[in-house]
C-alpha cells in the first residue's frame, strides 16, 4: 500500500503537485516530498549546502552574489543553407556551401558583435538534390529551427516554392545562385538575390547575338527546368525584340543524354547560332554531338556552363564554345584573387562557380544584423533592404523587389582547354 504522506504524480495528467514540480524545476518524475517533516529536512539541507558554498567562496553567511559584469556568453546565430549536395548538381552545391562556410569562419574569427554580444555563427546545411519537393521540406525544417536567415537555394525550381515558406515564416532568404526573375517578382519582403537574374544575363546574351554577332538564324534548346527554360525564354524574347530570327526552339529534359532529334532539326534549319539554357553536363554532351555531326553552328551557353567541368567533359569538341556567366571574372575583382587563394587554402580546391556569391550572400545577412544590433529577422530585415557594401563579387545592394542592383554578366570562350573572359556587360 502507498504511504498516505507520499503524493502520487500521474504522468498522464498534470496534477497540482506535478505542475508545482514543473514550475520549480524539480525532476518531473520524482515525488515532491509534501510531508511537513520531509519539507523541514529538505529546507535544512538546502541551508547547509548554501552555507558550505558561501564558506568555499570566502563569503560571509547571508552575503548576496552579484553579477561581475555583462554576460560574455556568445550569441549563437544559426544560418540555414540549402542546395543539392548529392546528385547531378552536387558539385555546384558543395562549391556554394564552402563559400558560405568561409564567410562564417571569417565572421567568427573577427569576433563580430551583434549589439553587446559577440556572435558565434553556425551553419545548418540541408541537401535538396535540386528537387522542389525536397526544397520545400528543407525550408519548412529551417523555419522550425528558427534560423536567422537562409542562404540558398541553387535551383530556381526549388527557390521559387521555398521562398513562399520563408515569407510565411518571416525568414530572409538571400539567394546566391538561382536566377529566374520570378524569385524576386512575387512581392515578398524576405526574398533577396546577390546575383544577376536571367532578365539581365539572358537579355544581354540575346541582344549580343543579334547586334554584335549578327546571327541570322538562331536556334534555342533548354532543359525544361525553371532555370533553363526561364533563361531561354528571356533570350528568345530579346532576340525578337532586336529584330533577330529564331528558326528552331526545342528542349531536352535534364536526364537526356541523346540530342540526336533536336540537332537534326537544328541542322535542317541551317542555324548559325545555338543558345542552350541548362547546365554544364548537358552542354558538354550537346557540343560533343554537334562535333560528331560536323555542325558548324556556334554554341552559346547561358549561366552555369562556363565551369571547368564543361571543358573536362566536352574535351576537344568544347574548343570555341561560348557562354554568358553571371558577374565579373573573379581574377579581375579587387578582392577576387585573395578570395580564391583563401578558398583553396581552406578547402583544397579551386572555386567552381558560385562560391563568391555564397560568401557575399552570407555577409549581407551578417552586415544587416550588425547594423540593426539584432539577429531577429523582424528587426534586421529593414537594414537588409537598405544595405550597400562592397563584396567579393562587386557592390551588393538591393532594389525594391530584393533583386541585385546593376548585376553584371561576362562572356567566356573556351581556348586551349580553358575558359577565357571575352567581355563584360553591366555592373
Amino acid at each position: 500500500m502507498r504511504p498516505r504522506h507520499t503524493p502520487r504524480i500521474d504522468s498522464r495528467a498534470p496534477s497540482r503537485e506535478r505542475r508545482a514540480a514543473l514550475l520549480s524545476g524539480w525532476p518531473t518524475g520524482w515525488p515532491t516530498f509534501g510531508h511537513p517533516a520531509r519539507r523541514a529536512r529538505r529546507a535544512a539541507l538546502f541551508a547547509l549546502c548554501a552555507g558550505a558554498l558561501a564558506c568555499a567562496l570566502g563569503m560571509a553567511p547571508g552575503a548576496t552574489v552579484r553579477a561581475a559584469g555583462p554576460l560574455t556568453t556568445p550569441l549563437t546565430i544559426r544560418i540555414g543553407f540549402v542546395a543539392p549536395l548529392t546528385g547531378d548538381y552536387a558539385n555546384y552545391g558543395h562549391d556554394l556551401q564552402n563559400g558560405v562556410q568561409l564567410a562564417l569562419d571569417d565572421a567568427n574569427a573577427q569576433g563580430i558583435k551583434i549589439g553587446e554580444q559577440t556572435a558565434r555563427f553556425e551553419l545548418i546545411a540541408i541537401d535538396d538534390r535540386g528537387d522542389p519537393r525536397l526544397g520545400i521540406q528543407a525550408a519548412a525544417r529551417l523555419a522550425n529551427l528558427n534560423v536567422a536567415a537562409v542562404v540558398g537555394h541553387f535551383n530556381s525550381g526549388t527557390a521559387i516554392p521555398a521562398s513562399r515558406i520563408y515569407e510565411s515564416a518571416g525568414i530572409p532568404m538571400i539567394d546566391p545562385a538561382a536566377t529566374n526573375p520570378v524569385i524576386t517578382s512575387q512581392g515578398f519582403a524576405n526574398t533577396f538575390t546577390v546575383i544577376a537574374n536571367d532578365a539581365q544575363n539572358a537579355g544581354i546574351a540575346g541582344a549580343w547575338a543579334v547586334d554584335v554577332v549578327k546571327a541570322r538564324r538562331i536556334a534555342i534548346v533548354d532543359d525544361r527546368t525553371a532555370f533553363g527554360q526561364g533563361e531561354a525564354d528571356v533570350f528568345e524574347r530579346t532576340v525578337k525584340e532586336h529584330g533577330g530570327n529564331v528558326v528552331a526552339r526545342d528542349f531536352a529534359p535534364t536526364d537526356a543524354g541523346d540530342f540526336g532529334p533536336q540537332l537534326a532539326r537544328i541542322k535542317a534549319a541551317d542555324a548559325d547560332l545555338l543558345y542552350f539554357g541548362g547546365l554544364a553536363r548537358q552542354a558538354a554532351a550537346l557540343v560533343k554531338q554537334m562535333k560528331a555531326r560536323s555542325m558548324h553552328t556556334q554554341f552559346v551557353g547561358g549561366g552555369g556552363v562556363a565551369i571547368p567541368d564543361f571543358v573536362q567533359l566536352a574535351g576537344p569538341a568544347g574548343d570555341g564554345a561560348l557562354a554568358w556567366e553571371y558577374g565579373r571574372p573573379l581574377a579581375q575583382l579587387p578582392d577576387g584573387p585573395r578570395f580564391a587563394q583563401k578558398f583553396k587554402s581552406r578547402f583544397g580546391t579551386e572555386v567552381l562557380a558560385y562560391a563568391p556569391f555564397g560568401y557575399d550572400a552570407t555577409w549581407a545577412a551578417i552586415h544587416a544584423m550588425t547594423a540593426a544590433k539584432s539577429a531577429n529577422p523582424d528587426v534586421f530585415r529593414a537594414a537588409l533592404k537598405t544595405l550597400s557594401f562592397d563584396g567579393v563579387t562587386g557592390r551588393i545592394a538591393f532594389d525594391d523587389t530584393g533583386a541585385l542592383k546593376n548585376g553584371a554578366s561576362t562572356l567566356y570562350q573556351v581556348k586551349q582547354g580553358a575558359w577565357v573572359p571575352v567581355t563584360t556587360r553591366g555592373g
